[in-house]
């Protein structure tokens, strides 16, 4: 049992620094990949900011499409509103208070007979 034991025992000293080779070499295999891993995290952070900067653009072109509808509905009903006060019979109403009356007969052109051809 003892030379099992021993031999075992020079089997696991053998491959401890086996490991602690491959641990090593690993070790400097992650420190010289630190850079491509530093690159990778920019690139995720720069995507993560672009869709946030995606988001906030596309609520402001919301809001504002919502107030360019609004402000045209409110164009056209001012519009509605100022056509239908211009026309001549709602005209009438309104100035006929202040003594103001359409003519009856149409108007007539002056002409200056003195003046040379």
């Amino acid at each position: 049992m003892t030379t099992e034991n021993t031999i075992e025992a020079d089997k696991k000293i053998n491959k401890s620094p086996k490991k602690r080779r491959r641990f090593f070499q690993y070790n400097k295999w992650l420190v010289k990949n630190i850079p491509f891993y530093f690159f990778i995290s920019a690139i995720a952070i720069v995507y993560i900011a672009n869709g946030h900067y995606a988001d906030n653009t596309m609520r402001k072109i919301n809001s504002t499409s919502k107030h360019l509808k609004e402000m045209e509905y409110e164009f056209k009903t001012v519009k509605q509103d100022v056509i239908f006060r211009s026309k001549e019979s709602e005209l009438a109403k309104v100035v006929e208070p202040l003594g103001l009356k359409p003519l009856l007969i149409p108007p007539f052109r002056i002409v200056d007979t003195l003046v040379e051809k």
